[in-house]
């Protein structure tokens, strides 16, 4: 069976190239408008995904408008689930109106970095996913703690990996505030992506090999390079002889551990 993988992108974060990029992914995180974004922004791009078949999610974050989304903002676990539960909230109204169901939720910035490594983050954003919808799949960067919540609470996980974002030798990804904190030569991305899909491997900023278990390749959008990028990683994915595939059916061919699909597709 030909392997499938999601390729996704953070869109409607105001920049020019989302149309662009919603020709290349199959999947969208949409801001939900407290790093980026506002309503207008969220249907626009719903109802352009919605024309190019491409799966939609949101990707809520800390209430940081300031700042992207790239401050780690401490609240209790409560606050924190009624944050993204209502971010979640906000993007499902403004699917609905294009006629497009919310497929997944993807973290962002700060958000995704403190739920990888922190459980009362990463369950918080488990229980306020399965609190607006248990059938959206939790997406969350490969081999973190965002698995372990979305066991817990019986949601769908699917892993994440980035072809143009370096990792250090621990597995974990370079931060933003490095000058070398993404890769933005599409050659070079590509021999990434070849490897990952492939090997499942990628080699670390020191030259250390790290498995790794994905199913969804992330695309930076905010990036001047990111639609070239974008079409150097599907190209790889399909050179490789892989398929790419929205989320529900990347997961409904990966079984969980009772043998049954994670997901329908």
């Amino acid at each position: 069976m030909v392997r499938r993988i999601d390729i996704n992108a953070d869109l409607g974060e105001g920049y020019d190239t989302d149309a662009a990029i919603l020709d290349i992914v199959s999947s969208a995180n949409i801001a939900c408008g407290f790093h980026a974004g506002d309503a207008a922004t969220m249907r626009s791009v719903c109802r352009v995904a919605a024309e190019k078949n491409v799966a939609v999610g949101a990707h809520p974050s800390f209430d940081d408008l300031g700042n992207f989304g790239r401050t780690v903002i401490r609240m209790s676990s409560g606050e924190l689930e009624s944050l993204i539960a209502y971010q979640i909230g906000l993007l499902q109204e403004a699917a609905g109106e294009s006629g497009v169901r919310l497929a997944h939720v993807k973290p962002h910035g700060a958000l995704y970095n403190v739920a990888s490594v922190e459980e009362d983050y990463a369950l918080a954003i488990a229980r306020a996913i399965r609190a607006v919808d248990p059938g959206l799949i939790y997406v969350g960067f490969a081999g973190s703690l965002m698995r372990a919540a979305a066991d817990k609470t019986g949601l769908a996980f699917a892993a994440e990996a980035f072809p143009d974002r370096p990792y250090t030798d621990d597995g974990q990804l370079v931060e933003r505030t490095s000058p070398l904190s993404v890769i933005t030569n599409p050659e070079d991305v590509a021999q990434r992506v070849t490897r990952m899909v492939e090997s499942g491997e990628v080699v670390s900023v020191s030259g250390k090999v790290i498995r790794l278990d994905f199913d969804t390749l992330c695309v930076h959008g905010d990036e001047p390079t990111a639609v070239m990028v974008g079409r150097a990683v599907r190209r790889a994915v399909e050179d490789a002889g892989a398929e790419v595939a929205p989320l529900g059916a990347v997961l409904a061919d990966k079984p969980s551990d009772d043998g049954t699909a994670r997901v329908s597709a």
